[in-house]
């Protein structure tokens, strides 16, 4: 088994490391307390081919490997979980979905502008009554008598870069009482008549990640932004929530690394009782259980990126392998986060260290692109074959 990474991959993980330690980190905490939405960072994150790492050069990405967006998204989480955030919808949840089931048109016009960091996309599936029920929604889109465009009606919640996005892929029922099979895929010009943000969510953590509801009021969308055929939405949304599931486990090995390395540094240098605070037993077993949760977590994250590459190329499949990573790198990250809140004291609760921003943004990764309740239903449906 090959462990080295390609001169690619190393390159763009470089990249990403320098801006992520050099422009987000030292700005991180203002953006944190301020939740103002870091565009400018985002906009030459884009520039830099951040935002669309998988996207082929003709849509205006980097034209790179899944591996290679794992190891960026790793860096920039490691300096700001709220800016990987960002970068997560854009690549995993935006552009993902409409490369593998959009038109040649759809690709030029909307993953281009999302890629190369000129517009912000984003990715409306839950509503306020279903979110891991995600197939239970409401929101509406009716095909007019002419055939020339959909009116849509409803409600989406929870929509990560909602309150700046200028196109979004949203998900609604065409087909009423069939379910899942009456679900199709739409991508959403916010700038057009009906569209409406409501309030920016005051969320825990992740908080210069802006995240809102948005509402239809029989809204037109064109025929032509039909995202693959009628029906087909479920599928694709859950399709993308696989990709999206490998972002947020590496956005989780970035915020339990960053914990990780600050702890490390701690007991070296924290004395008590005369001595290191690592030279304590009971300090060190918690240093190794935090080393061992954080290279399991990376290892099934990076094993995830590379399943995907390989399912790209031969038409298998990834999902089990996203599920478990999302699944062991979230609960890694909040009980590493957690453990180095612990280690470092009334320290560890300040906010003069960006320990308890590491804990609060660890939360989420158990909860977005399914819960770990959902995860382990995956994953386990997968083993038995029942369901």
């Amino acid at each position: 088994m090959d462990f080295r990474f390609t001169d690619d991959q190393l390159s763009i993980q470089s990249i990403a490391r320098d801006f992520a330690q050099k422009r987000i980190a030292p700005v991180a905490a203002k953006f944190d307390q301020s939740g103002e939405f870091p565009l400018e960072n985002i906009q030459e994150m884009g520039q830099m081919g951040l935002m669309g790492i998988e996207v082929p050069a003709e849509y205006g990405g980097a034209g790179m490997d899944p591996v290679s967006y794992a190891l960026a998204m790793i860096e920039v989480a490691a300096a700001d979980a709220a800016h990987s955030t960002i970068m997560s919808v854009n690549n995993s949840l935006f552009c993902n979905g409409i490369l593998t089931h959009g038109s040649e048109e759809q690709k030029h016009t909307y993953v281009k502008a999302i890629a190369s960091g000129e517009a912000i996309g984003a990715y409306a599936l839950t509503e306020p009554q279903s979110g891991s029920d995600a197939s239970n929604m409401h929101t509406r889109a009716v095909k007019s008598a002419d055939g020339s465009h959909y009116v849509i009606n409803g409600k989406k919640s929870w929509i990560t870069s909602g309150p700046v996005a200028r196109y979004i892929v949203l998900f609604a029922i065409t087909k009423p009482g069939i379910g899942a099979r009456g679900v199709s895929a739409f991508i959403i010009d916010t700038e057009a008549e009906g569209f409406h943000r409501g309030k920016t969510e005051p969320k825990l953590g992740i908080r210069a990640s802006a995240t809102c509801e948005i509402e239809f009021t029989d809204y037109k969308c064109p025929t032509a932004n039909l995202l693959g055929n009628e029906g087909e939405g479920f599928k694709i949304a859950m399709g993308v929530l696989d990709a999206g599931r490998i972002g947020i486990a590496s956005q989780a090995v970035g915020i339990a690394r960053a914990a990780y390395d600050a702890t490390l540094e701690w007991v070296r240098e924290r004395k008590a009782f005369g001595q290191p605070i690592g030279s304590f037993q009971m300090t060190q077993a918690k240093i190794a259980d935090m080393k061992c949760k954080l290279d399991a977590a990376t290892l099934l994250t990076l094993r995830a990126a590379w399943t995907k590459g390989e399912a790209a190329k031969n038409g298998g499949r990834f999902g089990a392998e996203a599920s478990m990573a999302k699944l062991v790198a979230s609960e890694a990250a909040m009980w590493i986060t957690h453990q180095a809140v612990q280690i470092h004291g009334g320290m560890g609760y300040s906010k003069e260290m960006p320990l308890e921003r590491y804990f609060r943004d660890a939360k989420i990764t158990e909860i977005y692109e399914g819960t770990s309740e959902i995860q382990r239903m995956v994953i386990a449906r997968g083993e038995t074959g029942l369901r």
